[in-house]
């Protein structure tokens, strides 16, 4: 015991460690091990070429899922041609009691071809414009709803954003009303088609185009943007690839847009261009600065300015409380505009609300009978 006190600290530790079993150097193994997997899944990586990472995959054939939509199978059952109907949409005339036009009685016609009259080609493809003999594409393709068999307090109502999701959109077209018009925007990958189910359903429709918010771009309505401060020539380029992206639409609604509706420099050159092809124009409503009124009748533009925003808050409760108060918008004014976008549950919420509509004294039009 003295010994061992009085041996250096650094003695002991060689005694203790000289007395213990051999040292094996396990950190350093497990070191070379991980090395070793390490570099074997790198090389496998490079070596290998097999972009499904070794995850167990399947073939299987894909099958439409729109059975049971009698609408998209119409739509989806071959190419169509979008051409505007004579019979179906012709110019000036007017459905009795504001009903559906007689052919779309029953199954939907998909007979919806652009009038070769109304359609002018561009490097872009064919866009509307006004024909020889003065007939407009608002007019030929407007629904035919004649306004003296409806006497009493009007509501249009204009569902947005439809052709982006082509399955809600098919969903969206069988179960609205065909009074109810439909506003499609201009990406869809299957525009034609789902416009084709929308004019076949008898509902007219309208084109979407993005106009610049006061927060662009950190607010973007999409691609080809009509902007301020661009020459005119540029703005009016990218409106007509947006016009170029389906056809048989009777006018156009904004989508934002509240810094260009409000500088009449950059927006008049665009109302111009709708006044020459014989276009109609709807203002969403969204902005108090919006100069499109005057432009629209400087330019003999059928012009029309919603009243409200129906699924600002899409809840049911709200939609629904939204609905009554257009129903009293149009009780005081005698008519009344409201949009609403194409969400499930608003799309739902109206067609309910649009079957209960007669039975309150109020008729359900098209947007373009309450356009001037």
């Amino acid at each position: 015991m003295a010994n061992d006190l009085s041996t250096p600290l650094t003695g002991r530790r060689r005694l203790r460690r000289g007395s213990g079993r051999p040292h094996f150097p396990v950190a350093r193994l497990l070191f070379g091990v991980i090395t070793l997997i390490a570099i074997g899944v790198v090389l496998r990586l490079v070596l290998v070429e097999e972009p499904n990472g070794g995850l167990p995959s399947i073939e299987a054939g894909i099958t439409n899922t729109q059975t049971g939509n009698s609408v998209a199978d119409s739509a989806a059952s071959g190419p169509v041609t979008l051409t505007a109907d004579p019979v179906q949409y012709p110019a000036g005339a007017a459905a009795p009691s504001g009903a559906a036009p007689a052919d779309n009685a029953g199954a939907p016609t998909t007979d919806t071809t652009i009038l070769a009259d109304l359609s002018e080609e561009t490097s872009n493809g064919p866009i509307p414009r006004m024909s020889s003999s003065g007939e407009t594409p608002f007019a030929a393709y407007r629904y035919p709803f004649d306004l003296a068999a409806a006497p009493g307090p009007k509501i249009a109502i204009i569902v947005t954003g439809l052709g982006i999701n082509a399955q809600g959109s098919y969903d969206a077209i069988s179960q609205l009303p065909d009074l109810v018009t439909l506003a499609f925007a201009p990406y869809g990958k299957a525009l034609e088609r789902t416009v084709s189910a929308a004019r076949g359903g008898g509902h007219e429709i309208m084109l979407e185009v993005p106009l610049e918010p006061f927060d662009y771009p950190q607010n973007d309505p999409g691609p080809h943007t009509l902007l301020t401060g661009e020459p005119p020539r540029q703005n009016l380029d990218k409106l007509f690839w947006l016009m170029s992206r389906f056809g048989a639409y009777t006018g156009l609604i904004n989508n934002m847009g509240a810094r260009f509706t409000a500088s009449a420099a950059d927006f008049a050159p665009v109302m111009e261009e709708l006044g020459s092809r014989g276009l109609g124009y709807i203002d969403d409503g969204s902005s108090n600065r919006s100069v499109a009124e005057q432009l629209a009748g400087a330019n003999k533009v059928p012009f029309a300015r919603a009243g409200m925003v129906i699924d600002a808050n899409p809840a049911r409760a709200s939609i629904l409380s939204a609905l009554a108060s257009l129903e009293a918008q149009a009780l005081d004014q005698g008519s009344a505009i409201g949009i609403v976008s194409a969400l499930p549950i608003s799309v739902q919420a109206l067609s309910e609300w649009a079957a209960e509509l007669d039975s309150k004294g109020i008729a359900l039009v098209p947007a373009s009978a309450l356009m001037k």
